[in-house]
């Protein structure tokens, strides 16, 4: 019955795992953002990475606010995708001067 027991909240245990995924929203700053088709490239070249389920540009501050799944993606991942676009990216904190 112990053994029976344990099988099943390890069951449960392992089926509840994915649950524990978190969705993680970052700031990152953007280079080389000087025309109006550069939201764009940005904004597609982020959204491609796999577990990103949301992407907002603004021109005006020349940031992107990406929401995605930190058990598919990382802001490793993000940095990397904007800066293949040829658009160098990292992560903003508030208060940072920028542009």
């Amino acid at each position: 019955m112990t053994k029976m027991l344990v099988a099943i909240t390890l069951a449960l245990g392992a089926l509840a795992a994915p649950a524990f995924a978190g969705e993680t929203t970052v700031t990152l700053a953007v280079r080389n953002w000087y025309c109006a088709a550069c939201p764009h490239v940005v904004k597609e070249s982020l959204a491609a990475v796999p577990g990103v389920t949301n992407v907002a540009v603004s021109d005006k501050t020349k940031t992107a606010v990406v929401t995605f799944d930190d058990t598919k993606a990382d802001v490793k991942a993000l940095i990397k995708a904007t800066t293949e676009a040829g658009y160098p990216s990292f992560p903003y904190t508030k208060g940072m001067l920028w542009p």
